[in-house]
């Protein structure tokens, strides 16, 4: 028996262990006992436990979303299966928002086959050859990009991987590490760029105050996100791989394998496809006019044409119609660009939208089922789980629970796979405990909870960002997984320290530069010992 059949064998025989440890509770305890408990969270421990000892992620999905199924339905198959497909796969592929986002993506699917064709993509590669001389030039370039694309995170991983890919893949950096360089500039950025769909979305879970008010003075508490961005840019400049990255990018180095492993080269971007003379113009603009569509079809959608403020616009904003509108004028802009220039033919142009689709195939079935795993947790109570252990610890722990809250936080995004489930589940919490009480308090707890939501968000492999990620890089979605996962749980300790300080110094300007010199520190650490071995 080989390796990977070994893996599927541990596999089913875990997840039946699991099943039956969970019908036996389940006799011995009420169904009542289930719903709002624990048990809320042990469909995506099983999907993430399977999914890391196995490195397959569809069939661990799966198990967790069945798992969640039996535990509704008191081990009753029948209702489980009703549950699993009425409740679960339906519901989320019916959902207006979730089909919004699943279009956004077919759409830029087909933005990038149609750059590829067109031959952009390798001309900027080209051009990014000639004024890039290192690996860690291009690292820092990835980085600079990543930053500049704050508008969503699903956009800025599918177009940051997009743009870089044939770039990073020049200088031998490894797709595992492109993938991390991805997401670390995803959901981190938009987490502290006011005009963002992110800073629209937490502005809508608080009630009776400022939103975006709130959300700009939670920016610099907000130390997970400032951190990762330092460390991001500290193991670049300082070569501090450590873990498993340090093993893909030694062998991408060495050995030019940017997959690792010695893998088929199954993401590889062929050039066979290349119809067009493309320069780098053909990509830049593309590029621009996506960004630009995107910002006028979130505000459109917010009433910025009805006489809403730009601000007020953008935090009133639908992300998900929004960026389904802004990336089919892209798209519309883009066709009609290179047709007009005879950079591709109509019919090469049409080609490229099911192209698009198919390479989006992975991405779209890993998202469905990890939003019918949060389904499962929704409908036994796991919001409502947390929500009571947070109000519980409120009062006895009130200098240590931004640290409490941000542990919470980083669990519950770790479980459920999801950092904007997570704000509407504790931030509201948050601002009733202290809102008019404690108005310190209350900004550096919304931070822990933004933080620690997008913490467990990055070590989450049910997370809709983390499998953008590994999209955009068309990295293995387990290698990013376990590769990026030692350097989340680096800086998730760092900002635990960090809010522990903030909540007895109430000053992000003592906390802040500690955890910075925690960061650069260890960084500085880990690549001295790189450079004696």
């Amino acid at each position: 028996m080989d390796k990977r059949n070994r893996y599927y064998l541990v596999h089913i025989v875990l997840f039946c262990v699991m099943v039956a440890l969970m019908a036996v509770a389940a006799v011995a305890t009420n169904a009542d006992t289930v719903q709002e408990s624990f048990w809320a969270l042990v469909p995506p421990l099983i999907a993430i436990i399977l999914a890391l000892i196995s490195k397959e992620v569809y069939s661990s999905l799966f198990l967790g979303v069945v798992a969640g199924a039996l535990l509704y339905s008191d081990f009753n198959v029948e209702a489980g299966v009703n549950h699993l497909y009425t409740n679960g796969l339906r519901a989320v592929l019916s959902d207006e928002y979730n089909v919004g986002i699943l279009c956004f993506l077919v759409i830029l699917g087909v933005m990038v086959a149609l750059m590829n064709k067109a031959g952009g993509s390798a001309a900027f590669g080209e051009w990014a050859s000639k004024h890039i001389k290192s690996r860690v030039g291009v690292q820092l370039a990835t980085i600079a990009l990543g930053v500049l694309i704050f508008i969503d995170d699903y956009f800025n991983c599918l177009t940051v991987g997009s743009v870089m890919r044939p770039v990073t893949d020049k200088y031998k950096v490894s797709r595992a590490k492109l993938a991390y360089l991805i997401d670390a500039t995803a959901a981190p950025v938009c987490i502290i760029a006011p005009i963002s769909s992110w800073a629209a979305a937490v502005s809508g879970f608080v009630e009776g105050e400022n939103g975006i008010g709130l959300f700009v003075k939670t920016i610099p508490y907000n130390f997970y996100a400032l951190l990762t961005i330092i460390m991001m840019v500290s193991i670049v400049v300082f070569k501090a791989d450590y873990g498993p990255m340090a093993r893909f990018e030694l062998e991408a180095a060495e050995k030019g394998d940017v997959f690792g492993h010695g893998k088929q080269k199954e993401g590889a971007d062929s050039e066979d496809d290349i119809k067009g003379k493309g320069t780098v113009l053909d990509l830049i603009l593309p590029v621009v006019a996506l960004i630009v569509c995107c910002i006028f079809g979130m505000i459109y959608t917010g009433g910025f044409f009805e006489g809403e403020s730009f601000i007020n616009a953008f935090a009133g904003s639908d992300a998900s119609v929004g960026l389904v509108y802004g990336s089919f004028a892209g798209m519309i802009l883009t066709i009609s660009w290179y047709f007009i220039r005879r950079v591709l033919s109509f019919r090469d142009c049409m080609e490229c939208i099911p192209e698009g689709f198919k390479s989006m195939v992975p991405a779209i079935l890993i998202l469905t089922l990890a939003w019918s795993l949060k389904s499962m947790t929704d409908s036994l109570g796991a919001k409502e789980y947390v929500a009571a252990l947070v109000e519980h610890s409120a009062g006895s722990m009130l200098v240590i629970l931004p640290g409490i809250i941000f542990l919470v936080a980083c669990f519950l995004a770790f479980a459920t796979g999801t950092s904007w489930g997570t704000f509407g589940i504790l931030i509201p919490i948050v601002v009733t405990i202290f809102s008019g009480v404690d108005d310190t308090m209350m900004i550096i707890s919304m931070s822990a909870c933004m933080a620690g939501a997008v913490c467990g968000d990055h070590c989450s492999p049910i997370s809709d960002t983390t499998i953008m990620s590994s999209a955009g890089a068309k990295c293995n979605h387990i290698d990013h997984v376990s590769t990026q996962m030692p350097y989340a749980m680096t800086c998730a300790a760092i900002s635990f320290i960090t809010y522990l300080l903030a909540g007895i110094t109430r000053s992000a300007w003592i906390s802040l530069p500690v955890g910075i010199i925690l960061t650069v520190g260890f960084c500085i650490l880990m690549g001295s010992r790189n450079k004696q071995n």
